[in-house]
């Protein structure tokens, strides 16, 4: 792809440091947040702070939107100035999890608009994010895919798993991962701790296993030493929860654990733990 400018919108924990990443890879960037002031933390490294939808999508060739949710994507997505704004031809990559059929129905929204469609979830978290090592799952046409191949790998790891919402299913899958491993690094570490072993020690022990992972690595050393910082948010892994088993009941589908684990984080949002660390699931455990 010819190096024109590229349109953000939502510069928030991840958005920020991929907007960043695209600034350093010598992209032009326009960014759009609600919050103008995240935004304005990239004026420094380049990007141009846009004051409404229409300035940042405007005669873009491609736009990049992350988003917290799909209230927050539905807002912007279906903003009558967002839509007539749009370049005819151009390309629309949302990297917000989301439901699966909230992809569908805007892949068929930019359709009707002439625009194409992405949906490109990502895994890796915050340092994920900055360090460009983000695991990117994209659903839509693979001629789109291709065309824009180059700036995906300025983010991370891009692949291609299906049409239009297979992207969104494909985080559902990575969230039943995430959440259930997240809970049984939990309760082996609280496991440990209770018998007077140092955690740190088996975390050592268990590498290279087959008990060994990034999040036990990672979210593993964030529970011993009570690092609740948010990377990824516990209000974020109850919505990725919720539609997971969202998913499930329409394909008749019943998993046990992702039931479990969601009532786990559902705790956690109640007692106002929502914007802790999403390994703050740990906390469950007495």
């Amino acid at each position: 792809m010819k190096k024109n400018t590229i349109g953000f919108i939502g510069i928030g924990l991840m958005g920020a440091p991929m907007a960043k990443n695209l600034l350093k890879s010598k992209y032009q960037v326009k960014v759009f947040n609600r919050t103008k002031n995240k935004a304005a933390s990239l004026k420094k490294f380049g990007a141009k702070v846009c004051n409404s939808l229409k300035e940042v999508v405007s005669n873009q060739d491609l736009i990049f939107t992350m988003l917290s949710d799909d209230k927050a994507i539905k807002k912007i997505y279906y903003n009558s100035e967002f839509l007539k704004n749009l370049k005819k031809g151009s390309t629309v990559i949302d990297m917000s999890s989301a439901n699966p059929n909230t992809a569908l129905n805007l892949s068929k929204l930019l359709k009707k608009h002439k625009v194409n469609f992405l949906d490109a979830p990502v895994s890796g978290g915050t340092s994920g994010a900055e360090n460009a090592e983000l695991a990117i799952m994209v659903g839509g046409e693979k001629k789109i895919f291709n065309k824009y191949l180059s700036v995906l790998k300025k983010l991370g790891n891009p692949v291609l798993v299906g049409k239009n919402s297979a992207g969104q299913i494909a985080k559902l899958a990575n969230q039943i991962i995430v959440g259930i491993t997240i809970g049984s690094v939990a309760e082996a570490i609280k496991l440990c701790q209770k018998n007077k072993i140092d955690p740190l020690n088996v975390l050592k022990a268990l590498k290279g296993g087959w008990a060994d992972s990034k999040v036990l690595q990672t979210h593993g050393i964030r529970m011993i030493k009570n690092d609740f910082k948010p990377r990824g948010k516990n209000f974020s892994q109850l919505k990725d929860m919720n539609n997971i088993l969202d998913c499930a009941k329409s394909n008749n589908l019943e998993l046990p654990l992702s039931k479990i684990i969601k009532k786990m984080y559902n705790n956690l949002v109640k007692k106002g733990l929502g914007n802790y660390d999403h390994s703050s699931l740990y906390k469950s455990y007495k």
